[in-house]
């Protein structure tokens, strides 16, 4: 019989915190450009959690935990992945630059390509920005690539956070091809 498993059976499937541990992250740091909605920054949290993501950087802005508007969304995601406030995104993406990451912008520019078909290299560092203003013209002029989620509705763009899952899921994708590394659903 098809039958929805309860709460308990569901985390009855999930490894502890030492076999977690001993997992690797996806090669990939979130850096969040002013991103205003605390709400918007604890679904991000939680996403980046689901797929395991190497650390989030805060910047301008961008909240960060303990907020009861964060802790809303990630329910406590903010404890599992590692993250740090910085006051410069652009600053950010260059340290991640130097030491070796291709720079991605999630955002609309003249040299933008459909999110599934990129070519992402590892480890990469992905740049999402501000609910209304996207990211900023400087970050996009450091980017090596820049990948947009095809809209076919009258909205010309997903909700951020949204948006950050979407494309983190199919970098996931892409990683695990390019890894071999694939975790069992559990």
């Amino acid at each position: 019989m098809r039958q929805k498993l309860s709460f308990a059976q569901v985390q009855s499937r999930r490894p502890g915190p030492a076999e977690l541990a001993s997992r690797p992250r996806m090669p990939v740091v979130a850096v969040l450009d002013n991103v205003r909605s605390l709400n918007n920054v604890g679904s991000i949290f939680r996403t980046a959690d689901g797929v395991r993501l190497e650390e989030l950087v805060l910047c301008g802005i961008t909240g960060s935990p303990p907020r009861n508007e964060i802790r809303k969304t990630s329910l406590g995601a903010e404890e599992s992945v590692p993250w740090r406030k910085e006051k410069s995104a652009i600053e950010a993406a260059s340290g991640y630059r130097r030491s070796g990451y291709q720079i991605a912008v999630l955002e609309h520019t003249t040299f933008s390509m459909d999110y599934r078909r990129a070519a992402y290299r590892f480890p990469l560092c992905l740049i999402v920005g501000h609910e209304f203003h996207g990211v900023s013209q400087d970050l996009v002029k450091e980017a090596d690539i820049a990948i947009e989620i095809p809209m076919h509705g009258v909205k010309v763009s997903l909700n951020v956070s949204v948006a950050f899952g979407v494309a983190v899921y199919e970098i996931m994708t892409h990683w695990q091809k390019d890894s071999g590394y694939e975790e069992a659903v559990g």
